[in-house]
């Protein structure tokens, strides 16, 4: 229902701003008219000319659908990019579970007129993306690749990655082995500075590794899981293994993925002894040992071997904790315990050594990017019907600000109001649709306690 009115609400707004956003004494400038004439809409982009562009990787196994000139399928987006591109990326990847409405949303929201360069940017994404459909015949573009392509050239590579069952070509394209394509690559950049394109297919291998590794859900149990984070200037990231890059790094407990209130209560005194003084916790400790049931011996185990799997030396483990708060139940039989660093090691900020690199096996993954990717694999229908729901009130909360900005009488400015109002009460209805599933958020704040509840056996 609340899909429903969002779509309905957004409807009514655009179509009412699309005629003020349409004012003919605005006229394009004369350059951009030019490039319109001689750049066709109806072409693959065979060269990035600094700028956003958008690539469509589909693949069957080893081989990839190339055009006619053996070239990956590219449009442009935009010939410049702002500092919001990666909030504009963040909003883009929810397309992902909603490629059938793109061209609803863009003709929905007429806004090349617009004085709101990100309105404008996101607008020129959705062009990209309905170009890139018509051009291959079919809506469904796959899944957004985690983090944008970029080089030193000014370029920008979105790319959508999809897999596609059989080899039947989708438009006038042919497939091609990914190591024919590579080795028949005349790049024109050097290996120092690569262009977009030349690191796209370079690291074709690992993009569509990940993309596979992604969609694979674990089979059913319980399994201790540690979440570590890394920020930087704009993103804060999670640690994930490249061999599970939808889950944090784990290890498996047991087969059977229930915690039994007798195994739970055992945990809620382990944590206790956490937030006692040294000397009482070894009393506390000892109390719950003896009373341990076989999860404890269960759990010994499983911490090393994930210790050893995060290369941490054992005797850390003394630090660490166990998040008491909750045993997560993440769908389709799966359950987790969390084991926390030190508060003050929960996040890593820039400039700290990095263990954690693609060469040992691992991945930092943007959070609003795993909590997709984790979603779209235990909780489908959840995360297809929130990505709908927030792409659309991103927008009408952008295009009910930019109305507030340009609002002059009265009136005016309290219809913008009381329409930016509605928009923020379907965002909040929203959140609270959406609190109880972000448990990575609630174990990240619970961890980064100076002196939480813990204690690992």
């Amino acid at each position: 229902r609340l899909l429903q009115q969002v779509r309905a609400t957004h409807t009514h707004y655009c179509c009412g701003e699309t005629s003020k956003l349409q004012n003919p004494s605005r006229k394009q400038s004369v350059s951009r008219s030019l490039k319109h004439l001689f750049n066709s809409s109806n072409k693959f982009v065979k060269t990035l000319k600094r700028g956003i562009y958008l690539a469509a990787v589909f693949y069957h196994r080893d081989s990839l659908l190339v055009t006619a000139e053996d070239q990956i399928p590219i449009v442009e987006v935009d010939d410049s990019y702002s500092s919001s591109l990666m909030q504009d990326f963040l909003w883009f990847t929810k397309l992902s579970c909603m490629w059938e409405d793109v061209r609803w949303l863009r003709q929905s929201m007429s806004v090349s007129m617009s004085s709101s360069s990100t309105l404008q940017a996101r607008h020129k994404m959705l062009t990209a993306a309905g170009q890139l459909q018509n051009l291959l015949g079919t809506h469904n573009l796959g899944r957004v690749h985690y983090e944008p392509i970029k080089d030193r050239h000014g370029n920008v590579l979105l790319v959508t990655i999809r897999d596609i069952e059989s080899q039947h070509s989708l438009f006038s394209g042919k497939w091609m082995q990914v190591t024919k394509l590579q080795s028949q690559r005349k790049s024109l950049s050097t290996p120092e500075e690569p262009y977009a394109l030349d690191i796209l297919i370079i690291t074709m291998q690992d993009i569509l590794a990940y993309q596979r590794r992604s969609t694979h859900r674990l089979a059913p149990g319980l399994y201790l899981g540690y979440l570590k984070l890394s920020s930087s200037v704009d993103q804060i990231k999670v640690l994930v293994s490249q061999r599970t890059p939808n889950m944090l790094c784990h290890t498996r407990i047991r087969d059977n993925a229930n915690v039994s209130r007798e195994e739970w209560d055992w945990i809620q005194t382990l944590a206790a002894a956490g937030e006692k003084e040294r000397s009482d916790s070894e009393e506390v400790e000892s109390r719950a040992e003896s009373h341990a049931p076989l999860l404890y011996y269960e759990l010994q185990t499983s911490i090393k071997s994930l210790l050893k799997h995060i290369n941490v030396p054992l005797h850390q483990a003394r630090h660490f904790r166990l998040y008491s708060q909750e045993v997560l139940e993440l769908g389709h039989g799966v359950s987790f315990l969390l084991v926390l660093p030190p508060a003050d090691d929960v996040c890593s900020a820039p400039g700290q050594s990095n263990p954690y690199t693609p060469l040992s096996g691992f991945l930092h993954l943007p959070l609003q990017m795993f909590e997709l990717v984790h979603f779209c694999t235990y909780k489908e229908k959840f995360i297809s019907l929130y990505c709908r729901l927030s792409s659309v009130l991103d927008l009408d909360a952008l295009i009910t600000q930019q109305a507030m900005r340009e609002a002059i009488t009265d009136g005016e400015v309290t219809t913008a109001k009381q329409r930016h109002q509605l928009i923020l009460d379907y965002i909040q209805q929203l959140d609270e649709m959406r609190r109880d599933l972000r448990w990575i958020t609630d174990a990240l704040q619970y961890a980064r306690y100076k002196q939480p509840r813990g204690g690992v056996p």
